[in-house]
């Protein structure tokens, strides 16, 4: 395995608000199928309203995810996913999210995961746990936020 693809994995991992049920291999599964994409400071990597191109797992830059109400609804680092909801629901993008630094990302669309979880059906488990723990974990975020401010 490539040093910069070592360092791809560490990133994705290592996360702290990643996905962080999935095992080494399974991060050497998904990232082997992924495509590396490049994002500009200031440009869309989803856009509300339209169906995502699949996940996105942010490796290198910041992004913030827009609601057009609150404008800056919250950041993604380096190994957080976004996209998630949409790949869940098969649903349009509830909320932007925009590149507030220049980004680097692995993209997995919607029939390359659903084909690996058909071949590794743990991974499948592991990786809908993680997604489970994030988003629950940013329905607290959202609730403390409420009462509080």
């Amino acid at each position: 395995m490539s040093k910069p693809i070592e360092e791809d994995l560490s990133t994705l991992s290592s996360a702290e608000h990643g996905l962080a049920y999935l095992t080494p291999n399974d991060w050497a599964l998904i990232v082997d199928k992924a495509i590396r994409v490049r994002f500009g400071k200031g440009q869309s990597i989803i856009q509300m309203g339209k169906r995502p191109n699949g996940v996105y797992l942010l490796l290198k830059g910041t992004a913030n995810v827009q609601i057009p109400s609150q404008n800056t609804f919250r950041d993604l680092g380096p190994g957080e996913i976004c996209g998630e909801m949409s790949f869940l629901e098969d649903a349009p993008a509830s909320a932007n999210v925009v590149a507030a630094a220049p980004v680097e990302a692995y993209l997995v669309d919607q029939p390359t995961l659903e084909h690996l979880f058909e071949l590794f059906p743990h991974l499948g488990s592991r990786f809908y746990r993680s997604l489970a723990t994030n988003l629950s974990r940013r329905l607290r975020d959202v609730i403390a936020k409420g009462l509080s401010g």
